[in-house]
């Protein structure tokens, strides 16, 4: 279906509704259907190199493969005991035991015997036989000797500091207290991570403590993101006379990294054989094609001109009016599939914030990137703005120290390097058509 200039422009609301209804049920059955086995390591790596930009999300629950934690360990540096032998204790009468070596995180203490006390550090096993662990600060002396440590003032006679004979505890002690038990967080063999759970960092560290080598995780869903324009060249190659690099490809290729996307991009000129190509030979788990240019009034909007069965027409919006939507046949015969299909305008900055607009915050929620939503804030205006009473605004801007708003360029939708300064996008709604300088603003936080 084609609209036309007669036609009420739609609102922004309205077209991200529309958008929702076709986009999501797409990206989440690619999800649930596209998964792979991956190794921790790989996950970590990718971490490492900054490429896991969305977190992956699991497919299968993750079975813990070890105990946490693996053995019972102290939740504090202080004093292994056996609650019995402090039962008695009081203030008046404090309980004295006899030291025994301390117990260091990553050693393996021998049984510890009745009438005595382990120093023990946090994270250190617990000894066979104790029970408890008495903080350090609430024993007689409230410290550790460090063997070979030169006391306070005997510096110049080289006495070293022993550890004391005895300690003694003017209080009982429950039974498990500061001690971590066996299996007190997961054990092993139950599920750690359930099916559905995004692999962010606190994830990924449980992962690893659990002994987890691999896990089943949903394929980052696939975008097929085509340039049409005739004066595109791929980034990185030579520029012939009228042609320009292709800036769409590159800037929506990154923001759909940024929100956990597959990309697979491609540049078509101004026919529609070639764009026709380009969809049969899409690969075969393509869940989404976003296109950019050919969608307005002009004699060479190649995607208004192939894909028939689209809605086609303005939004309320600037930058971003033309706009396209539907779904698109992919693949050659015997392997055809349809898959839903949005269709933004050929300017850099009318895309980005198109993209912004209505499709960063469907896929960021699918895969589980944060924030699905940017952040939003309100600030005032450092100067004047007018606006198109008829149109939501969206201009780039940033804020200066003193929290007022400055505009990055004019309002124009070729102006890139001005959305590349940008740290704020401001929203200005219809029904205005002018702001004055000190009026608040509604905006969201680019970076």
């Amino acid at each position: 279906m084609h609209d036309d200039a007669t036609h009420p422009r739609r609102p922004v609301a309205d077209h991200a509704a529309e958008i929702a209804e076709r986009v999501t049920p797409a990206l989440v059955a690619a999800l649930e259907r596209d998964t792979e086995r991956v190794t921790v390591a790989r996950l970590l790596a990718a971490a490492a190199a900054g490429a896991a930009l969305a977190p992956r999300v699991l497919t299968a629950d993750a079975v813990a493969a070890a105990a946490l934690p693996g053995f019972d360990n102290s939740q504090m540096d202080g004093y292994a005991v056996r609650s019995t032998d402090l039962a008695g204790a009081t203030r008046e009468a404090p309980v004295a035991l006899r030291v025994a070596a301390p117990v260091p995180a990553g050693t393996q203490p021998p049984p510890l015997a009745a009438g005595t006390a382990a120093p023990v550090m946090t994270g250190a096993p617990v000894p066979a036989g104790a029970d408890a662990v008495v903080r350090v600060e609430d024993a007689d002396p409230p410290h550790f000797g460090t063997p070979g440590a030169a006391t306070p003032g005997a510096a110049t006679s080289g006495v070293a500091e022993e550890p004391a004979a005895e300690v003694r505890f003017a209080a009982p002690v429950t039974v498990g207290a500061y001690v971590r038990t066996t299996g007190s967080d997961v054990a092993a063999g139950e599920v750690l991570l359930p099916a559905g759970a995004p692999l962010g960092a606190p994830q990924l560290g449980a992962l690893v403590a659990a002994g987890i080598r691999t896990v089943d995780v949903a394929r980052p869903p696939h975008v097929l993101l085509v340039s049409t324009g005739s004066e595109l060249a791929p980034a990185g190659r030579a520029l012939g006379p009228a042609r320009v690099h292709d800036a769409n490809g590159a800037a929506l290729t990154a923001a759909l990294a940024q929100v956990g996307a597959r990309v697979t991009t491609a540049v078509v000129p101004d026919e529609p054989d070639d764009l026709r190509r380009v969809l049969e030979r899409a690969p075969g788990d393509v869940a989404l094609v976003v296109t950019t240019g050919g969608v307005s009034a002009g004699a060479f909007e190649v995607v208004r001109q192939t894909l028939d069965g689209l809605w086609f027409g303005h939004v309320a919006v600037q930058p971003g009016g033309p706009q396209g939507l539907g779904t698109v046949v992919l693949g050659g015969p015997g392997a055809q599939r349809e898959v839903p299909v949005v269709a933004f305008p050929g300017n850099p900055v009318s895309a980005l914030v198109s993209f912004e607009l209505f499709l960063r915050p469907l896929v960021a929620a699918v895969t589980g990137a944060t924030p699905a939503r940017r952040p939003t804030g309100r600030a005032p205006l450092a100067a004047p703005l007018n606006s198109p009473p008829a149109l939501h605004q969206v201009r780039r801007a940033s804020l200066d120290d003193a929290g007022r708003v400055h505009m990055t360029g004019g309002p124009g939708s070729h102006l890139l390097t001005h959305l590349a300064a940008a740290t704020i996008l401001v929203h200005v709604p219809p029904g205005v058509a002018r702001l004055e300088r000190g009026d608040v603003v509604d905006y969201w936080e680019l970076r």
